[in-house]
């Protein structure tokens, strides 16, 4: 029998990083290794794009329904699956099957503003350019009505968690009966390095991996919960970049770390990885905002897959993805006392993991169980 061609829509991918990013790409791969055929098509990269085995990579997206909706023209496409619910419209104009993966945040409100118009492409209208771009805050929150339209049109809609599953069908209870919580997979090359040694580094290593764009992470309460903890012995990492990173450099100058906090940028994957699995615990605390909140938190199975426990807060998808006592430890609110409190217990050692225990909790995850989900709605 002859496998459907897949033609996954998404503006994240590679070499682009983020949660997002990660989630397509290993997705894709999936697919790609179950024989199906598969072409992603997504926005132009600037430093070109990925080559991924048996997976065709076209960067034609627009960001514009209007210009975009020319890919629905491939005739070799027999599925669509975006990866993105601003492209969920795809299932109000296309007569083959429409699977979308969503993942929290994009449908409380668009990460793209595809229903704008495009004007500025075309002659002359190029030098207005610049005024109409700062009308895109408006078309996004266009483009996120029309969202709760397009989704249920959708054969089904993939949610990466849970919790995600729950709040899409309080928000668009016309979702109901159409959603799969796929969950996601951890990628299987944090899995493959060594694991460190049990015991901990002099002074212990704590890390965070995330964009440095998004008040919701509390980098800053992080900081702000280390610096009370002065008189304990540890290193800080903070793994990302982002507008906000200049904010947060000064803010542990002040507070009196700066000796003790480092702020690497984004890094390649393998040196990433080694930071992971060098530090003896990942820190990401993250709140719920009304229209921000973790959906997952695919970087506490990467942590995890290197052997590195995590704190998180219980909160949003965060406490699907960490084991309490198997994988990491939760507070219950993410304000700067209470991470202190629990940052203390670890700095002290009264909570220990094991390293074996936090990558066999990751294991269980793969991209294999989520496209297996996926499957029968393909056909």
């Amino acid at each position: 029998m002859t496998k459907p061609h897949i033609g996954v829509v998404s503006p994240e991918f590679p070499p682009d990083i983020g949660g997002v990013e990660n989630y397509a790409c290993g997705y894709v791969r999936a697919l790609a290794a179950l024989s199906f055929p598969v072409t992603v098509f997504t926005r132009r990269h600037p430093r070109g794009e990925i080559t991924l085995p048996g997976v065709t990579v076209r960067p034609v997206l627009k960001l514009r329904r209007v210009l975009d909706r020319r890919i629905l023209e491939d005739p070799a496409i027999d599925v669509w699956h975006p990866m993105n619910a601003a492209y969920a419209w795809i299932a109000e104009e296309s007569d083959k099957p429409v699977v979308v993966s969503v993942h929290g945040n994009d449908f409380l409100r668009a990460y793209h503003p595809v229903t704008a118009p495009a004007p500025y492409r075309f002659g002359p209208l190029w030098r207005f350019e610049g005024p109409l771009r700062r009308l895109e805050r408006a078309w996004r929150d266009h483009t996120t009505r029309r969202i709760r339209r397009w989704l249920p049109r959708a054969r089904a809609i993939l949610t990466n968690s849970r919790y995600t599953e729950r709040v899409l069908v309080e928000k668009i209870p016309a979702c109901r009966g159409k959603t799969v919580a796929a969950m996601v997979g951890v990628d299987p090359f944090f899995l493959e390095a060594p694991l460190a040694p049990e015991a901990r580094h002099a002074p212990p290593r704590l890390v965070t991996v995330g964009r440095l764009s998004e008040p919701r992470k509390n980098v800053d309460r992080v900081l702000e919960a280390l610096a009370v903890l002065r008189g304990h012995d540890f290193t800080y990492t903070v793994v990302g970049d982002g507008p906000d990173r200049p904010r947060l450099e000064r803010l542990a100058g002040e507070l009196g770390l700066a000796d003790r906090v480092r702020f690497t940028g984004a890094l390649p994957r393998a040196e990433l990885r080694r930071t992971l699995g060098e530090a003896d615990l990942f820190v990401l605390t993250a709140s719920i905002l009304p229209h921000s909140h973790e959906g997952f938190g695919l970087v506490y199975l990467e942590a995890a897959a290197c052997g590195t426990p995590s704190l998180a807060a219980r909160l949003a998808g965060a406490a699907e993805a960490v084991a309490e006592g198997e994988s990491g430890f939760f507070v219950e609110t993410p304000e700067p006392r209470a991470i202190a409190a629990a940052l203390k217990r670890f700095l002290s050692g009264d909570v220990n993991f094991d390293r074996a225990r936090c990558r066999a909790f990751a294991r269980r995850f793969t991209w294999e169980k989520v496209v297996e989900r996926t499957l029968p709605f393909y056909d």
